[in-house]
């Protein structure tokens, strides 16, 4: 039997723009604890997709785990005006709340 991991690989062979096999192999590669390959498939699903905030939020919890607090910190900056902009401002709080708890220097 097939990993979830590799059914969303099987399908981005055959349609690489598959904004939605992207963020569900993200989600997998989130679960498997794979954080450059979160980084790598979320970035590429945000080159293709006017996500509403909560790949922002994905991505700048990936770049934290690998340490990179610039790029989480750019992350969930863009996640608030996305998030913001698309009518989510509950997810634009928390996000505004984790810079101001977390990223205070």
């Amino acid at each position: 039997m097939s990993s979830r991991i590799e059914v969303f690989e099987q399908m981005l062979e055959s349609d690489p723009d598959n904004t939605l096999a992207l963020f569900g192999l993200a989600k997998e590669y989130e679960k498997a604890g794979r954080h450059a390959d979160v980084i790598a498939s979320l970035t590429k699903y945000l080159q293709l997709f006017n996500d509403e905030g909560n790949a922002y939020g994905m991505l700048a919890q990936a770049h934290e785990r690998l340490g990179n607090r610039d790029a989480a910190r750019a992350a969930y900056v863009r996640g608030i005006e996305v998030a913001t902009a698309h009518g989510h401002p509950s997810m634009a709080e928390d996000y505004r709340m984790t810079l101001e708890n977390e990223y205070e220097d």
